[in-house]
């Protein structure tokens, strides 16, 4: 296709894309889900799962192997500036509040879903078309691992605010624990950095990973300072102060992909690094709704487009596809609610604490994403995970409303747009 061809077929597809989004998750918000879940969906009944089954020159026509490339880069940019978001959302204050609490809470929310998902891992990187051939034991054991210790942070605490919990117990609790969670991130990256070229390749990206990290932790946040002093006094972030924070996003997205890193830590990192404040506040109001009405929606279709739910066809597949559901929910649910409790948390509270921690959404997307573009997974594992990802994220709403019931909800819900309010 020509560049006319793939800008033409491109206008086509988001229209395509954001009517799906939006018609799918008000359905879902109708009956009590977030319309994350909905845009998740889309993204998979607008892929080979649905529409290429039942019209499938339809779906070619809309979706040309061609137009792949242009869709990965918007997903790319769209889920960069996601995670940058979550990062400005970052909130390390919940931690002395509740640190005990919340780090055995974490702990037992990574450490039990981790050795799960290892020990599936050494059963399925032996079954073929689920690990690539070159991936070793090891590979699949950290990958599998981290997918399955990754929370949704942001989707947890859109609970915790629509059901006016925030700065109780159990919010607080959840939501320190979820934060914590975030070091998974740190195993997924060294799963990446070790597909790279090596023991060597992966010793220098992780130490180019952790300089980064560093670096923009101390020495790009005391040089945001004077923007966020500007930003009071103005009682606005102009124009060129944005523009100065985008080029950070996109240097920071560049320098982690280029040292073998996902760009998506470049983006976190900065937005964790981001002066707390009314730049982080103005930074919120004008990125989160383009990023999130219009990029984002991109990137669950590019993962709809990979997510061939008619390869889970065979009995090993269906069997292997419970394994991992049932594993997560135990990693997760029945972990947290278990260190809850060693915690002295009432059953009601430990009970919603599992619920909400077992919740993968968006993030879980993100990870085989990147399993997925790394060659880590293939694409039959890859559906599996998004499977489980739907699922666990589903369970979440229904199940926190059994186990704690209704609350005095905050004086206003939150929008449908946002990095907390939809995932």
């Amino acid at each position: 296709m020509t560049a006319a061809q793939l800008a033409v077929a491109f206008f086509l597809q988001m229209a395509v894309i954001l009517a799906a989004c939006r018609l799918v998750g008000l359905a879902a918000r109708r009956i009590g889900q977030p319309q994350v879940v909905g845009e998740m969906i889309a993204g998979v009944l607008i892929g080979p799962s649905l529409l290429g089954l039942l019209w499938p020159g339809l779906q070619r026509q809309i979706f040309p192997a061609d137009s792949f490339k242009v869709l990965y880069v918007g997903a790319e940019l769209g889920v960069g500036l996601y995670m940058f978001l979550v990062g400005v959302e970052f909130k390390t204050e919940l931690f002395r509040q509740r640190v005990r609490s919340a780090v055995v809470v974490s702990l037992s929310g990574m450490i039990v879903p981790f050795v799960l998902g290892a020990a599936l891992a050494v059963w399925l990187v032996r079954v073929p078309g689920l690990f690539p051939p070159r991936a070793t034991v090891w590979q699949a054991v950290l990958f599998l691992g981290a997918a399955m210790a990754i929370t949704a942070f942001p989707m947890l605490a859109r609970i915790i605010y629509e059901r006016g919990l925030t700065g109780t117990a159990l919010g607080t609790l959840a939501l320190a624990a979820g934060c914590i969670d975030d070091a998974a991130w740190c195993v997924l990256a060294t799963v990446v950095a070790s597909f790279g070229g090596g023991a060597v390749a992966a010793v220098a990206t992780i130490a180019g990973g952790a300089l980064y990290a560093v670096v923009t932790l101390t020495v790009v946040r005391r040089l945001l300072a004077p923007l966020e002093r500007r930003v009071q006094r103005d009682g606005e972030l102009t124009p060129a102060g944005l523009a100065i924070v985008l080029m950070l996003f996109l240097a920071g997205s560049w320098i982690t992909d280029a040292i073998g890193i996902h760009t998506v830590f470049g983006g976190f990192l900065l937005g964790v690094a981001m002066p707390r404040g009314m730049l982080t506040r103005e930074l919120t109001r004008q990125l989160e709704p383009f990023a999130v009405v219009f990029l984002l929606p991109m990137f669950f279709t590019f993962s709809g487009l990979n997510t061939r739910l008619d390869m889970v066809d065979s009995p090993q597949l269906l069997l292997i596809a419970l394994s991992v559901l049932v594993a997560a929910c135990l990693g997760k649910g029945v972990a947290c609610w278990a260190a809850s409790r060693w915690n002295d948390e009432d059953n009601r509270t430990a009970m919603a604490v599992g619920t909400l921690m077992n919740a993968r959404g968006l993030m879980e997307l993100i990870v085989i994403n990147i399993g997925l573009q790394h060659g880590i997974i293939q694409p039959a594992l890859f559906s599996v995970q998004v499977l489980m990802a739907i699922v666990t994220t589903l369970m979440a709403s229904p199940v926190f409303q059994w186990v704690y019931g209704r609350h005095t909800r905050a004086a206003g819900a939150p929008p449908d747009h946002g990095a907390v309010a939809i995932s």
